[in-house]
């Protein structure tokens, strides 16, 4: 029934030997990606979440597409990247699922039952007052949580989801929007964060001016 049993799960590194927990990530599913066949079993438990966000969905959307459409094995893919849900529009074997919740008292329930369909949320902050993180880290935690999903849900793109060979049109708008995305504040020296008002600022004005659009 099955001839190999591939598992990308869990997190650890292997510094004596100049490997991240990136990188045993990376190896593991590499390992998987070339060795894997048809008749193979892969349980994957996060792809991706070791790294920036950009990278990390880029590279567990490209493995979810190639365990699909050209390792055509039997895979079951845990992830926090909602953003693949979508992609069950044009990979037709691929059949999201999710765990039961429930909200009572205000709190949420962990139903320990798997369903057919898409997370509405992650619940990460749930499970760190579940953990015992001080309440008040927690409350905080959720007033950014609503603003960041408030500033998300305002840029957020649709995915690309049908690859095109017709060349993308860099204009200013676009490369304003992308780098902002890639800015993650909480990373910034206070030398890069002045440098990134420059730019930012740079591109807000060829905008204004018509300078570098397509």
């Amino acid at each position: 029934i099955v001839d190999r049993l591939f598992s990308r799960v869990g997190a650890a590194d292997d510094l004596a030997r100049g490997r991240s927990t990136f990188m045993v990530e990376m190896t593991e599913t590499a390992a998987i990606l070339n060795q894997g066949g048809p008749r193979s079993m892969v349980v994957v438990d996060e792809i991706g979440r070791g790294t920036a966000t950009l990278d990390g969905l880029a590279i567990a959307w490209a493995t979810l597409e190639a365990l699909h459409s050209t390792l055509r094995c039997r895979a079951i893919f845990a992830t926090h990247f909602h953003e693949l849900a979508e992609l069950a529009e044009t990979l037709p074997r691929l059949s999201p699922h999710t765990m039961a919740v429930r909200d009572w008292k205000g709190r949420i329930v962990f139903a320990h039952q798997v369903v057919a369909g898409t997370a509405r949320r992650s619940w990460g902050v749930h499970v760190a007052r579940l953990a015992g993180v001080p309440e008040p880290v927690v409350q905080r935690a959720n007033r950014l949580l609503a603003a960041l999903e408030k500033e998300h849900d305002r840029a957020r793109a649709p995915l690309p989801l049908f690859e095109t060979n017709a060349p993308a049109m860099d204009t200013t708008s676009d490369r304003l929007r992308v780098t902002l995305a890639e800015l993650d504040p909480d990373a910034l020296t206070p030398r890069a964060a002045l440098e990134a008002i420059y730019t930012l600022r740079k591109l807000a004005l060829e905008e204004d001016t018509g300078l570098g659009r397509s």
